[in-house]
């Protein structure tokens, strides 16, 4: 199967995409089951899950923009996977209205933790959806590449301010209301007694690189691309990556 993502998209998913994919084959493999049920909560628009369907999956989507539901099912119907995709609105506060507990095989949680008032009261709500050795797919904002990012602009005041900010905001025009380092991510996952399976950054170089070198320069988006995912799973760069991508797994009852 090509890329689902468009090639400067792709600088923004394609690390977690390849990285979610490998897991759902694993997932097939241990399960004995050709389809999973696999549950995006906060997908929007179909980002992952349309791209899940495709590989033959159900996925359900819960996510609270109206909007983004609207282009999820249009995306899913351009795609041919309309049938396997389900879009329901709702958060993660009470996703269990919405959704099923302990029905999924595989749970994705991409970009939600940073917009919760309780992100482990988020993590418990999104290990429970799981079935037993389900798989979680858990992404967030990073604190080191957001102080990074400010101090490459020149805003030093403002970086210092993130890494002294409990929520590691930079200062009261941050749209981001949360960001997480590497550690505080696999703890709120280790807290609900998962076990933490690896750790990628993502967005390490993709955020710092001026877009018009990477747009006009020939064979800038590929050679981009592949520094991106030889340095996601390095340690030394996590601490530095705009987002972070965890992956667990839930034991066996």
């Amino acid at each position: 199967m090509s890329d689902p993502m468009r090639p400067r998209a792709a600088l923004r998913t394609a690390v977690v995409w390849e990285v979610l994919r490998e897991a759902l084959d694993r997932r097939v493999k241990a399960a004995g089951r050709e389809s999973l049920d696999v549950l995006d909560t906060g997908g929007g628009t179909g980002n992952f899950a349309v791209p899940a369907a495709q590989l033959g999956h159900r996925v359900t989507v819960v996510d609270p923009s109206p909007n983004a539901l609207f282009a999820l099912e249009r995306r899913a119907a351009e795609a041919g996977v309309a049938e396997r995709v389900r879009g329901v609105q709702g958060d993660t506060h009470g996703l269990f209205d919405v959704a099923e507990r302990g029905g999924y095989d595989v749970v994705l949680c991409h970009g939600v933790l940073e917009y919760v008032d309780d992100p482990a009261e988020g993590v418990r709500n999104v290990v429970a959806a799981l079935r037993p050795a389900g798989t979680l797919s858990l992404l967030a904002a990073g604190l080191g590449g957001a102080v990074l990012a400010r101090a490459l602009a020149g805003h030093f005041t403002e970086a210092r301010h993130a890494l002294t900010d409990p929520a590691g905001r930079w200062g009261e025009g941050d749209p981001v209301p949360r960001r997480f380092t590497p550690e505080q991510l696999t703890g709120l996952l280790t807290a609900t007694g998962l076990s933490v399976g690896s750790v990628h950054g993502v967005r390490v170089f993709a955020d710092l690189v001026p877009g018009v070198l990477v747009d006009t320069e020939p064979g800038a988006v590929d050679a981009l691309l592949k520094l991106e995912e030889a340095a996601a799973e390095l340690p030394a760069f996590h601490a530095v990556a705009s987002q972070l991508h965890v992956l667990a797994e839930r034991d066996r009852d």
